[in-house]
């Protein structure tokens, strides 16, 4: 009990580092999270006199992308969060121990820390053959995954495999896999989506929940913070789609501009996750900056709902071109009419001036 009652804070200063060092890591942390400056001190506050928790994390029929994502956090780091934050008691990957010794420091983590532990599932859960699809130590993955849950304080689906089901979920499904919430459905599991998920989100929900608590989630599970808005509300080339410029193929006149990428088959409009604002390695790029549609990843069922190179006006699958026209439209309209409306006036002020004449009064205001 004694490592549990170690305080976030304490492990802070155990490593050597000041309490002005772990303010400054809340202040990244809540800006990382988008929570207004009032947020670091209350997180700090929290993190003070938490004690530093146990994570449990267990994997299933995943790829270890996840993971790889995850120990590409920058902000807050890894090893911040697995040496300061959190202890990291079980994952099959990064430990060094294995079989009858890599069970044996499970189940006693899980006996120390039952009732508060945190539990990080990644991949989906095969049901088909009673569950036998996977077995670790004589026992399923599915009696697994129950039995850990029952110990939980929290259940954190990272993953799109883990969230949706992901690819094994996607037809024909020959292992029956099904998403965590579909095994657990007596308590609220969140949602951490994306093929993988952005590294800060990952890192971020935990660091959030550790200092507030559950955070509000959309109605897929997902934390509001970083799922609250699609990758088109917060894209760069949102204004080429508001003007109706679009590349027709990769390597033709819109893509040499960086026009919008929809008749590429980006799933940006019905697509809602952090990678136009967060973006990756280290706030370097994303796909749509990079040059690539996004496919949607974040999002149930996406490996099943057609062409990746199919614009959603394609009616593909499940995103018909009315839902996804409609709800474009709605936030896409009113950005339009205002751009639309900037253009003339710089226009106008433009053409004044070069004429010699006096600055025309503008129509639009920049608020």
């Amino acid at each position: 009990m004694g490592e549990l009652e170690e305080t976030v804070l304490d492990a802070f200063r155990r490593q050597g580092l000041s309490r002005r060092a772990f303010l400054k890591f809340c202040a990244a942390t809540a800006s990382l999270l988008a929570l207004p400056p009032a947020a670091a001190t209350a997180m700090a506050e929290t993190l003070a006199r938490t004690p530093r928790p146990t994570v449990i994390y267990l994997s299933y029929q995943e790829c270890t992308a996840c993971l790889e994502s995850m120990t590409r956090s920058f902000s807050p780091t890894i090893e911040h969060l697995i040496f300061n934050n959190i202890s990291l008691a079980f994952n099959d990957t990064l430990q060094a121990a294995a079989g009858e010794a890599a069970e044996a420091a499970r189940k006693e983590a899980m006996r120390q820390a039952w009732g508060k532990y945190i539990l990080i599932v990644d991949g989906a859960i095969p049901m088909g053959a009673g569950g036998a699809y996977c077995v670790a130590a004589g026992q399923s993955a599915v009696d697994d995954l129950r039995h850990a849950a029952q110990g939980a304080a929290a259940i954190i689906a990272v993953g799109t495999c883990a969230a949706f089901g992901g690819i094994p979920y996607a037809a024909p499904n020959p292992t029956g896999a099904v998403p965590v919430s579909e095994v657990i459905r007596d308590r609220p599991v969140i949602n951490v989506s994306g093929c993988p998920p952005i590294p800060e989100v990952m890192t971020g929900v935990v660091v959030y929940y550790l200092s507030f608590g559950m955070p509000a989630l959309d109605r897929q599970g997902r934390p509001l913070t970083f799922y609250g808005n699609t990758i088109h509300d917060r894209c760069y080339r949102r204004p080429f789609y508001d003007e109706g410029r679009f590349a027709h193929t990769f390597d033709d006149e819109g893509t040499r501009n960086g026009w919008c990428l929809y008749e590429l088959g980006c799933k940006g409009p019905m697509t809602y996750n952090a990678c136009a604002t967060l973006k990756w390695n280290q706030g370097t790029s994303f796909p749509i900056q990079s040059g690539h549609g996004c496919l949607g990843c974040s999002e149930p069922d996406f490996w099943d709902k057609g062409g990746f190179y199919r614009p959603l006006s394609a009616a593909t699958g499940h995103w018909s071109r009315g839902e996804v026209l409609g709800g474009a439209a709605l936030g896409g309209a009113v950005v339009g009419a205002g751009m639309a409306a900037l253009a003339r006036s710089r226009r106008k002020a433009s053409a004044a001036k070069e004429a010699g004449g006096p600055p025309q009064k503008e129509d639009f205001h920049e608020h």
